[in-house]
């Protein structure tokens, strides 16, 4: 898994994907559309439809029992996990429990994390991406006196820093005020554009993918929903059809689409 060169930009594809955990699958053959360098993908569904395993998977946290996952054509179950490492960076819901360091010293952590092949990121880049992130105030902070959200913000820069190919990341809005909310997926989608990234993030907020995704992916029952833009996923069908709700998606103002929830079906999903 070479870095990819401007003439061959670098691709994600999933195929006929099973995994899951004990004897349980929870992907069940899983295959998407493939994923393109500097696209922010929008992994959406209710819980327990596989979002998460899938990142996990992705990882290498969650062992495939079928099918591929491939990063350039290299089949990721056979990379070790320094290897993947270098290339594939996943940001769980939440940073690990009593982790005593501050907050640049925990980014300079991940900058140097890997085999040591590419260079590390300086001081002065972690103070701009703590600047960028707007948790710049922090840095001397330490990181089990800091709130959920700002958790997550340092998370988030932790990931960034060490430019990877493929950033997963779960829920990174969950703890997020509006105000954070809207600066993290601006960020996102800036950063992946300017460094190639394949972005995938798992969002309940489906206004904020409409918004600020390039695509997005709906899964349900570990199962493809829907893949494309992601006016083309969300629509009034696939809210009842996956979410069990009926809804309508229509344009505000300004000409943004945007979801409303008018009721629960009658069924369940």
């Amino acid at each position: 898994m070479n870095p990819a060169s401007p003439l061959a930009p670098a691709m994600l594809e999933v195929d006929e994907l099973k995994a899951g955990y004990g004897r349980q699958d929870v992907l069940h053959g899983l295959s998407l559309p493939p994923l393109a360098a500097g696209e922010l993908t929008a992994l959406l569904g209710p819980n327990g439809s596989g979002k998460s395993t899938l990142l996990k998977t992705l990882a290498g946290l969650v062992r495939v029992r079928a099918g591929t996952a491939r990063l350039d054509g290299r089949d990721l179950a056979t990379a070790d996990q320094a290897e993947r490492a270098r290339h594939v960076v996943y940001l769980p819901q939440g940073l690990p429990a009593e982790v005593h360091l501050r907050v640049f010293e925990s980014v300079l952590v991940a900058a140097r994390a890997g085999d040591g092949l590419a260079p590390s990121a300086s001081p002065a880049e972690i103070e701009t991406l703590l600047e960028r992130l707007g948790i710049a105030p922090l840095a001397l902070h330490y990181l089990d006196a800091l709130s959920g959200g700002q958790k997550q913000l340092v998370g988030l820069a932790q990931a960034l820093i060490r430019r990877p190919r493929v950033l997963l990341l779960d829920e990174p809005l969950s703890a997020l005020d509006l105000n954070y909310q809207f600066h993290v997926m601006q960020l996102l989608r800036q950063e992946t554009r300017q460094y190639g990234l394949i972005s995938v993030i798992v969002l309940h907020d489906l206004n904020a993918a409409l918004q600020h995704a390039d695509r997005a992916v709906l899964i349900h029952q570990g199962r493809l929903a829907g893949a494309g833009a992601p006016a083309d996923v969300i629509t009034p069908q696939a809210l009842a059809a996956v979410y069990g709700v009926q809804g309508r998606v229509e344009s505000c103002s300004r000409g943004l689409r945007q979801v409303l929830i008018d009721g629960l079906l009658a069924h369940p999903r």
